[in-house]
């Protein structure tokens, strides 16, 4: 899993629980990189796992809901890092709906060995898109943030459900309307 994820995780930790929660999910994690990230780098993804399971248990929320929280947070630092990527785009659904043909093909040449989930898109419309989310990693909350964002980053609203395919998340249906 590419640095930039776990620096991102770590701060925003540091920015909603405080130094002393990132600190002591470290400890606790006991990494083999112990906790020592750079943006450019790649590391287990194991080591996000236990990252996230110590912050679970250190604020008593659950891994999703965290997951969740890390999506929103991280559209604003890839949008800050990468702003090219979003400005190519115009609304939330166009943006969506060129994630795996576009934007991961970006991805892919900053970052070559980048393990990047795949998202199929099923049926698109003018105000909807449904598409599948598939990864081994099963972050599809992760991604259930980072779909929120987007439309909050192009002022917009919309209703996003989710159905999982796979019991473990590893393959998920997103439902995304647009309202007005």
């Amino acid at each position: 899993m590419k640095g930039i994820v776990f620096t991102e995780f770590l701060e925003m930790v540091e920015d909603q629980f405080g130094l002393e929660v990132v600190d002591t999910i470290i400890e606790k994690a006991e990494l083999p990189s112990e906790g020592v990230y750079t943006a450019v780098g790649t590391y287990d993804f194991n080591e996000m796992v236990s990252l996230i399971s110590q912050l679970s248990e250190q604020v008593n929320m659950q891994v999703n809901d965290l997951l969740y929280a890390f999506g929103l947070y991280l559209f604003d630092s890839l949008g800050k890092v990468h702003p090219e990527v979003i400005q190519n785009y115009n609304s939330p659904l166009a943006l969506l709906n060129s994630i795996e043909d576009h934007i991961h093909v970006h991805v892919k040449k900053l970052y070559p060995d980048a393990e990047l989930p795949q998202f199929k898109v099923l049926d698109k419309t003018d105000h909807s898109l449904s598409m599948i989310y598939s990864s081994s990693r099963g972050l599809y909350s992760l991604a259930h943030g980072l779909i929120e964002k987007t439309f909050t980053h192009f002022k917009g609203e919309a209703d996003i459900k989710y159905t999982l395919l796979s019991e473990d998340g590893t393959e998920v249906k997103f439902d995304i309307v647009q309202h007005g």
